[in-house]
């Protein structure tokens, strides 16, 4: 009985969004006259999606909230920036077959959805074209055969949207299909679901995940300690238990982190749920996020204080990634931006 609530939670929670710039700001006591009209906005370019448990982390009365300004439309997406633009990765070009991405070597993407369970402002992917690129049935054996075409293939990355707003049942089938293929050896998750939908985190997803033939790396992403409370830090910590290396990213963004304290805090927080810090990523220049960006001085400050603040196994790799190139460019000062 226990397993049957927890699918019915995580899965009601997915059902019953905040979508409203209005609803979030009430819940959050906030004026709507200062940011309503800006939000609507912008919503309407791209829509306002956040968890009603993910706002409850938030601080009421506070429109600065780190976790706030990560989910709120705001009039500054609707300006236009040179150099920031609808695809900055280059992912277009990538595009192999409906659902393959594929940009580097050994590892290649598979987009298995286009939905999220949160909208995040900065997301590079807040213009991709997923309903022309989605997966279905059929598509299994073009997706096989292209495996089979480059046997230097060895991990599959999902991805999407967030694959996790996939059922159990979905994500057996996949798992299923690529574990019939012997060169697949690695198997990693990107998700940002167990952050702001914990309960996500049930039983049968554990049990699928830790009997897979593949090895499983799930990647999570929250940027802000906030994010991070009991329940979560619990969920996480059952996939760790369970011999499944968790690894978390997170984007520098300007006014949520942008702070060498706030990411110490985050660093420990994560290795307190068992789970290290694995990137941290300069933000891709997509059209819509310029108020999110920050001077690359800055940048390399914080990371220089982050270096000598932290032992090395709780500091994230300092990337950019960029178009074309076959792999994350590592960032080490100034002169590497």
């Amino acid at each position: 009985m226990t397993y049957l609530y927890q699918e019915q939670n995580w899965q009601s929670q997915m059902s019953d969004l905040i979508t409203s710039p209005q609803e979030l700001l009430e819940q959050l006591q906030l004026s709507p006259t200062e940011l309503l009209s800006g939000a609507l906005l912008a919503s309407e370019q791209f829509k306002l999606r956040v968890p009603r448990a993910f706002v409850k982390k938030m601080e009421i009365g506070n429109a600065y909230d780190p976790l706030l300004l990560q989910v709120l439309p705001h009039h500054l997406e609707l300006e236009e920036h040179e150099g920031f633009v609808t695809d900055p990765l280059g992912e277009e070009q990538a595009n192999q077959l409906p659902g393959v991405l594929h940009k580097y070597k050994s590892r290649f993407l598979l987009t298995l959805t286009g939905a999220c369970a949160v909208h995040c402002r900065y997301c590079f992917r807040r213009h991709f074209p997923y309903q022309e690129n989605l997966p279905k049935n059929d598509d299994w054996l073009h997706i096989k055969h292209y495996l089979e075409q480059h046997p230097e293939i060895n991990e599959v990355i999902l991805s999407g949207g967030d694959p996790l707003t996939l059922s159990n049942r979905k994500l057996a089938l996949w798992i299923e299909r690529l574990e019939s293929l012997a060169q697949v050896k690695i198997l990693r998750i990107h998700s940002r679901v167990p952050i702001v939908i914990p309960e996500r985190i049930d039983e049968e997803l554990v049990y699928l995940l830790k009997n897979s033939r593949l090895r499983v790396i799930l990647v999570v992403h929250a940027n802000h300690a906030a994010e991070l409370d009991a329940l979560t830090c619990s969920k996480l910590s059952m996939l760790v238990k369970e011999q499944i290396l968790v690894l978390n990213q997170a984007v520098l963004l300007k006014g949520v982190n942008n702070s060498t304290s706030v990411l110490i805090e985050l660093s420990q927080r994560l290795f307190e749920a068992g789970v290290l810090p694995y990137y941290l990523h300069v933000l891709d220049k997509v059209k819509g996020a310029h108020h999110f960006d920050l001077h690359t001085n800055e940048i390399d400050d914080i990371y220089r204080e982050l270096l000598a603040s932290l032992p090395g196994y709780l500091v994230p790799k300092l990337v950019r990634e960029i178009a074309g190139e076959k792999n994350k460019t590592p960032l080490f000062g100034a002169s590497s931006f």
